[in-house]
């Protein structure tokens, strides 16, 4: 298994626009090990990992939703992470809330100092930044712009794909609108606690953007990074100074334990966790 684990590597197919990576032990099964799903920058990839484009984020969203929204206790610790039910492929809500979910967690660890952040899920123009972004992926993504029509990534183990293998959990290749008619695109839909977490990101990103050293570019982890600061281990603080600041976050992390909430009898439901 250790070769194997060595030799797991992913490569991205087509010419689709590698926004991030999905860095995660994938041989590890049980709710105990949740923690092996982290979102960084391409450039911060370990030893494992998924290359993240428009091809396969709802799928990989999906991977790091349902290792997170669920808290390991001793009465659950050793539930086992299986292949899904065929059901996940037509849930749009479930998709689209492990979509935000992953978006505002902590294990989004994606930084605009690692290279271009392609996380920012609201417009300039909603946040009031100060220049415009280098990136508009997740903008445009959530409007319904740039979505594919199939799954085009390949994991490979020093051996041959099996189909399953191929479009992690099987991502269904009508889900999405074609990329060649546009006319077909439409925004996502928003469950009332996905939208209650956009509100509460959007007043945090606009507090943000209010700072004098705001970074256009700054990812979540960015903005949490500038208002706690890091220990000299390198590690982030868990509180801030910040008043206003602390008053948000505190809203976003309330809004976002209703989504897990929302999330958690699904990942049961789709046979994520049995």
């Amino acid at each position: 298994m250790g070769a194997r684990r060595q030799a797991l590597h992913c490569r991205q197919l087509g010419r689709r626009q590698e926004t991030g990576i999905l860095d995660a032990d994938f041989f590890l099964a049980d709710l105990l090990s949740k923690n092996g799903a982290t979102l960084n920058a391409p450039s911060e990839c370990h030893a494992t990992f998924l290359p993240i484009s428009s091809d396969n984020i709802i799928p990989a969203s999906i991977h790091l939703a349902v290792r997170l929204c669920i808290a390991a206790d001793w009465l659950n610790d050793r539930d086992q992470f299986l292949w899904p039910a065929d059901t996940w492929r037509t849930d749009c809500e479930f998709q689209t809330d492990c979509l935000v979910f992953t978006l505002f967690h902590g294990q989004n660890r994606i930084s605009c100092k690692a290279g271009v952040n392609h996380w920012i899920p609201f417009p300039e123009s909603e946040v009031d930044a100060k220049d415009a972004y280098k990136s508009h992926f997740m903008v445009d993504f959530l409007s319904g712009r740039g979505r594919p029509t199939r799954d085009s990534i390949t994991i490979s183990a020093g051996e041959p794909p099996t189909p399953r293998q191929e479009d992690l959990f099987a991502a269904a290749e009508d889900s999405t609108p074609s990329a060649t008619n546009p006319s077909t695109f439409q925004p996502f839909y928003l469950s009332t606690c996905a939208s209650r977490v956009m509100d509460a990101g959007r007043a945090l990103w606009r507090y943000y953007h209010a700072q004098p050293a705001a970074l256009p570019d700054a990812s979540f982890y960015d903005i949490r990074a500038h208002f706690q600061g890091h220990k000299p281990n390198g590690h982030m603080n868990a509180d801030s100074s910040d008043a206003e600041y602390t008053r948000l976050i505190g809203d976003l992390r309330a809004t976002m334990k209703a989504l897990a909430a929302q999330i958690a009898p699904k990942v049961h439901e789709h046979g994520f966790l049995r």
